[in-house]
C-alpha cells in the first residue's frame, strides 16, 4: 500500500491528491461569492428546444430554411424533426446556436436605438 492510498484510507471523504473533483471549481467560485464560469454565457441554461422555438417564432420558418439552408428547415419544418437532426449533427447545431445568438444581438441594437 502506497502512502497515498493509505491516506486515502484513513480519511475515507477526502479526495485522493491530483485533480479536484468534478464541479469544484464553481463551488469554490461559488462559496467566495465570484462569479461562475457561465455568467455570461447567453446560451446558459437554454434548451435546444427553445432556441429553435425562438428562432422559428422569429424569423418564421422560410427564413430560417433560408439562412441556415438544411432540410429539417425546408422540408415539412417542425420542431421535433429539427431538435432530432440538430442533436445529431454538431456543425447544424453550430449553426444554429450562432443564428440565435446573431438574433439576440439583433434585438438588443434594436431596443438601444
Amino acid at each position: 500500500m502506497t502512502e497515498e492510498d493509505a491516506a486515502a484510507a484513513a480519511a475515507p471523504g477526502r479526495p485522493k491528491q491530483g485533480k479536484p473533483p468534478e464541479g469544484a471549481a464553481t463551488r469554490e467560485a461559488a462559496e467566495r461569492g465570484g462569479p461562475s464560469p457561465q455568467a455570461r454565457n447567453p446560451l446558459h441554461g437554454l434548451t435546444l428546444e427553445a432556441i429553435v422555438t425562438a428562432l422559428a417564432d422569429h424569423y418564421g420558418w422560410d427564413e430560417l430554411g433560408h439562412r441556415i439552408p438544411i432540410r429539417c428547415f425546408n422540408v415539412d419544418p417542425s420542431v421535433g424533426s429539427s431538435l432530432k437532426f440538430l442533436r445529431k449533427t454538431p456543425w447544424a447545431r453550430e449553426k444554429v446556436e450562432g443564428l440565435y445568438l446573431f438574433m439576440l444581438r439583433e434585438e438588443r441594437r434594436a431596443g438601444r436605438g
